[in-house]
């Protein structure tokens, strides 16, 4: 079998174009906003950076050491736990691209800190780095608990189940507004409810849906 080339093979990537595992980085200026993307792929199914390729997919190329030195800095400085990086770096015709790949997280969330240190998780959807909602974050807390821990089921869960069984999806807006529930609970109960296969979230219009499994009695 012929082994490919490192240009076939970065031509095979840009050909995929952006999408859940992929993002296109022109060059690296602000190492925090790179931390974001780094937390995005850490806290979904994990992805590769390609520097040096623009949106279009046109390689433009870059100074690898700096931008390698700019990722690490990301990883390292700007993401809370510190983000395990891969790196490689391919010459494409005189022009250099490097090959970014994280691995999904073992242990969620990966925050990235904003510009005054603030940490935020974000999940990678589509194309797209959105940051993480109080059920995401509800949902990576519950699932550390032990496999077989008890959750009780009580009025509320059934009011839930109800609306859910009613409107097929919901807000969680939606959610506290019509089950007459806080936010906190409303997102403990849509985690549990993600956990267990009951529900699956959803994100269209800018906004995170949790939708109801009929598929479920």
């Amino acid at each position: 079998m012929k082994r490919i080339s490192d240009i076939e093979y970065l031509e095979e990537l840009v050909a995929e174009g952006e999408h859940e595992h992929q993002d296109f980085k022109f060059q690296i200026s602000d190492a925090r906003k790179i931390a974001r993307s780094l937390s995005a792929f850490s806290n979904t199914k994990g992805g590769r950076l390609l520097v040096g390729v623009k949106d279009n997919g046109k390689i433009a190329g870059v100074r690898s050491d700096e931008e390698i030195y700019m990722v690490q800095a990301a990883a390292s400085r700007y993401c809370q736990p510190k983000v395990e990086l891969e790196t490689r770096s391919y010459d494409v015709n005189g022009k250099i691209v490097v090959e970014v790949n994280i691995a999904e997280a073992t242990t969620k969330p990966i925050y990235a800190l904003d510009e005054d240190n603030k940490p935020w998780a974000y999940v990678r959807i589509h194309d797209e780095n959105i940051q993480a909602t109080i059920v995401h974050l509800k949902y990576w807390q519950h699932n550390k608990a032990p496999i077989g821990s008890l959750v009780t089921f009580t009025e509320r869960e059934e009011r839930l189940l109800n609306v859910l069984k009613e409107k097929g999806s919901v807000t969680l807006s939606q959610c506290c507004k019509q089950c007459h529930l806080n936010r906190f609970k409303a997102s403990d109960l849509l985690a549990d409810f993600i956990r267990f296969g009951i529900v699956t979230p959803s994100y269209e219009n800018h906004a995170f849906y949790y939708i109801w499994n009929n598929k479920l009695p």
